[in-house]
């Protein structure tokens, strides 16, 4: 420092104060920056509180409309089909004729049999006779005891002729009465088999027949669904050219085993009341309604990453804290997420400010005091 005798030059003093408020002026921002490092100001974020809900999520599936009672009407024997007139829609009354096979051979064993039974009748007939005169004879002494053992011998033959003869004769009228089809029910044709002059064999489909007892919604169903599915699900029926038009049913029966093309299983829903306008053979929806348990929906903003999986900051309402957390999606949307694990009912999560967060760090809930 210059001084000229003894005395400090004034702008000597200017530059003592210029150094000296410079420094006073770093001294605090140091102070300052010293302060901040030991008490941070927290993160203002918005937050949520978890809740839990029950849902049910509604499912639909394409189906078609059959009878409850459908059966496949057959001839018991074997021939060539003289008439077949049934055709598909067609409504048929109980013991309607359906279609008839040639009777040339049934007959011919008809008069067979009727011949065969005239027969035994005669040959009973004087077997009779014959018995009947050995008994007056064995009466009055006339004849041997085995005379008369004879002839009762041959009556009781002759009669066993003729009942095999009378039982052979009404084999034969089943078989003519065989060679005519008839419906045992009324009902609605759905499927027909071989036309006229074809050669058929016993058992073979000729029609099938949709008794009028009932309607059925069938649908394919995949595995999942029959596995967590209700017990007894409440299912609307709807046709699907028309809505409007309606029927409530339930569950009557389940595949045993899975189509082997689709790998679904086949269900039968019993209509209650179905309407005239569910005809057989027309498309419906079915809706159903499932139950799928408690869910936590999360707003999508919510959502973060760790370690490459989905995750959310907690906050600790003791402390102000936050933490974050992986967390199992259901589903998502841009709207907002449905966690499947990671969450509980009344933890709190941060909504809005996740991306400038890390662990341990303070925050403050927008809109509350500071």
């Amino acid at each position: 420092m210059a001084m000229h005798g003894g005395r400090t030059t004034p702008g000597l003093m200017l530059t003592v104060m210029l150094v000296a408020a410079s420094f006073s002026v770093m001294l605090a921002g140091c102070n300052r920056e010293a302060g901040n490092a030991a008490t941070p100001t927290p993160r203002i974020v918005r937050t949520a509180t978890i809740e839990r809900r029950e849902t049910s999520t509604p499912l639909t599936f394409t189906g078609r409309i059959e009878a409850e009672d459908e059966v496949s009407v057959a001839f018991r024997i074997s021939g060539r089909l003289l008439e077949n007139d049934t055709k598909i829609g067609d409504r048929v009354k109980a013991g309607q004729a359906l279609a008839r096979l040639e009777p040339q051979n049934e007959m011919n064993a008809l008069r067979q049999a009727q011949a065969a039974l005239a027969a035994a009748q005669g040959q009973l007939t004087q077997a009779r006779n014959h018995f009947d005169r050995q008994e007056t004879l064995l009466a009055q002494g006339w004849t041997t005891r085995a005379n008369y053992d004879a002839a009762t011998q041959a009556r009781q033959t002759a009669q066993s002729q003729v009942d095999a003869a009378e039982a052979q004769l009404n084999s034969a009228h089943d078989l003519v009465s065989f060679t005519e089809l008839k419906a045992d029910a009324p009902g609605v044709i759905t499927a027909t088999g071989p036309g006229a002059g074809e050669v058929v064999q016993a058992g073979q489909m000729i029609a099938k027949i949709a008794r009028q007892d009932g309607r059925d919604a069938v649908f394919d169903v995949p595995a999942q669904l029959i596995r967590s599915g209700s017990v007894d699900p409440q299912i609307t029926v709807s046709l699907a050219d028309d809505p409007t038009v309606t029927a409530q049913g339930r569950v009557r029966e389940v595949a045993a085993q899975a189509s082997p093309v689709t790998r679904t299983f086949e269900v039968k829903v019993g209509l209650t009341d179905p309407p005239a306008a569910m005809r057989l053979g027309a498309t419906v929806v079915g809706r159903v309604q499932t139950n799928a348990g408690p869910t936590i929906d999360v707003p999508s903003t919510a959502l973060t990453k760790m370690n490459q999986q989905p995750a959310v900051w907690v906050v600790d309402p003791n402390t102000s804290t936050v933490s974050i957390r992986n967390v199992e999606v259901a589903r998502f949307n841009e709207a907002q997420a449905t966690i499947s694990q990671g969450l509980d009912r009344g933890e709190i999560i941060v909504t809005a400010g996740v991306q400038a967060l890390h662990p341990g760090q303070k925050v403050r809930v927008l809109g509350s005091a500071p």
